[in-house]
Order: structure tokens, then sequence, then C-alpha cells
């Protein structure tokens, strides 16, 4: 934004009464609007804001999907002149419209095959065990003989709060080759693992940090749920002489269902948005054993030469899958 002030002679006195000539054009306005229109100018701070930081990435993105990136553009896209504020928007890109051939390249780009496969290798192995742990840490913590439950959700909801590229460099010194890990293995006569440099290995330390991390944040969850149980249906449970195992089955699990669905939905979307771990952790490697789609995103929109419109194409394609993913989760899992 620049102003044009100077060119066209305004004075700072000149801009000031011209502001207030406006201000009282509007406050003027405002008793003639109905009440509904009234509110619609009082928030229409929020949908400009939305529509410039939100929905104008969204679809420039998909827009982008289209063409080919070759670099900062260096033209006029349009104007705005308001007097004493002179507003010049440049093109943000020079681009070539190639239609689907970002999404057509795809379909035989190995390494975007290779990235799903691992983002979804990890989630089918890290989200369950990770709901697992934190259902059970959530079950042990609101038994009512527990004492001091505040030390242990604390200690337990702790990981969360860590920085994720501090926790991450932690977790490279501990599996490094000459790393703790392997140093507690030496002392009981197990050769070192090549946790970082295995393909095998490497996916299992991903799982082990991200689980690490997002167990506790998800017991909370689970464990808000629980509470909100009547203890009435336990007590009538016991009265038609259910066990443990049945109370859970037939009581707490049916009433903990739809924060079970709103944890198994957030858990798929952040495994599928994984970045940081492997980034840290093990670079996407070895051989790309690691890499996450997000990861891959990245690597083609800023690594090297940017590569934005086949970026754009892979964001789209990935946003539509865990749309798709998610949505079945909710049909499958909610009421029926």
């Amino acid at each position: 934004m620049a102003t044009n002030s100077e060119s066209r002679g305004w004075t700072r006195s000149e801009l000031w009464d011209r502001f207030r000539t406006i201000r009282r054009r509007i406050t003027a306005t405002l008793p003639a609007l109905s009440r509904e229109q009234v509110a619609y100018v009082l928030i229409s701070p929020f949908f400009i804001i939305f529509g410039i930081f939100l929905l104008f990435p969204v679809v420039y993105t998909v827009y982008l999907s289209f063409f080919e990136y070759q670099g900062i553009g260096d033209g006029t896209l349009f104007f705005i002149d308001l007097g004493p504020i002179f507003v010049q928007v440049p093109e943000i890109a020079d681009l070539q419209f190639i239609g689907f051939g970002n999404y057509s390249r795809m379909l035989g780009d190995g390494l975007f095959w290779q990235a799903m496969f691992n983002t979804t290798y990890i989630l089918v192995i890290q989200v369950p065990i990770m709901i697992g742990l934190a259902l059970a840490l959530a079950i042990a913590l609101n038994a009512a003989f527990l004492r001091a439950k505040g030390v242990f959700r604390t200690a337990i909801a702790l990981p969360v709060s860590a920085n994720i590229v501090a926790y991450s460099t932690i977790f490279v010194i501990l599996f490094n080759e000459t790393g703790f890990i392997n140093y507690l293995l030496a002392t009981i006569g197990v050769e070192p693992i090549e946790w970082l440099r295995s393909e095998f290995w490497a996916r299992k330390t991903i799982v082990t940090a991200v689980t690490w991390r997002w167990t506790g944040y998800n017991m909370i969850i689970l464990l808000a749920g629980l509470q909100t149980i009547p203890q009435q249906l336990y007590e009538a449970a016991e009265i038609d002489g259910a066990n443990r195992w049945q109370k859970f089955r037939y009581v707490t699990l049916p009433q903990l269902r739809p924060v079970l669905l709103f944890v198994v939905v957030l858990s798929t979307i952040g495994t599928f948005k994984l970045f940081a771990e492997p980034y840290v952790i093990t670079g996407g490697g070895p051989t790309n054993a690691t890499i996450t789609i997000v990861q891959y995103i990245y690597r083609e929109a800023f690594v090297g030469s940017p590569n934005l419109g086949y970026a754009s194409a892979l964001t789209v394609v990935f946003v539509a899958i865990v749309s798709v993913i998610s949505i079945a989760q909710i049909k499958l899992g909610g009421d029926e």
C-alpha cells in the first residue's frame, strides 16, 4: 500500500479533514439503515479479514494447481484509487496454463505415492496405539481410588506443551546409533539398532515420537468424556450383575462414542498433517522411507526450484483425501 498524497498535493491536515468528512457521512448513513444492515456493517471486518487471509489463499491454491509456475510476476494485476490513498496490487506470479497437467503428473509420480504410503503407514500404526494408550490412561486416572490425580494428569499431558522442533531433536539424540536407547539395549546384550538408518526402524521412531507427544493430549479429552458419564448407569449395570468388562463394553464405550469419534477424526487429520517430526528426526529418509505428504508438498513448493503449481495440485488432492476419510469416519462412527 502506498500513499499518493505527495503527488496530489495533499497535506496531513487536509487528509485528516477528508477522513473526518468520510466518517461523518458514514455516521449520518447508519441511522437510515435497518437493524440487520447495521449488524452486517459491524461484522464486515471479520468477513474482510476472512476473505483476505483464508478464503483467498484457498481459492488461489486451487487456481494455481492448473498452472505451471514460472516465477514472480512483475506486472500490475489491478489498482484501487481512493483519492488520498492509492493501492497497487502487483501480479502474484508468472503462470502458464496447463489444465490438468499437474494432476496427471501425480499418477506417475513415484515419490508422491511413496509419501502417501508412508503417511498411511504411520496413520494405521500410530493412531490405534495412541488412542488405546490414551483411553487406558484416562480410565486409570478416572478411578476413584487413585490419589494425586492432578499430578499424574499434568505429567502425562505435559509432552504436548513441548516445542515440536525441540522434542524432535531430543528424539534424534535418544535414537542415534550411539544414543541412550542403544546404550540401554547394550546393557542387556542387544546389538545396537540403526533407528534412523533402517527404513523399518525409522518409521517406528516417528511413530514413537508422535505417540509420546499426543497421547497425553488425547487422554485429557477422553478423561473429560469419561467424567460426563452418569454414575447411575454403572450402578444399574452392577445391579444387573455386570462385571468390569461388561460395564466397559456396554456402558463406557457407548457413552464415550462421540468423544472417541472426535479423537479419531482429530488424530487422523493430525497424522496426515505430519511434518516437523520426520523433517527433523529423519529428514524424510532413509531413501524417502519416512517422507510424508506434507513434507513432499513443502519440498515441491520451497526447496530448490519452486514448483508452486504442482505443490498446489498436491495440496488440493491431499485436502480431498483427508476430507473423504474424515467424512467416512463421521458417517461410520456417528449415531445411526
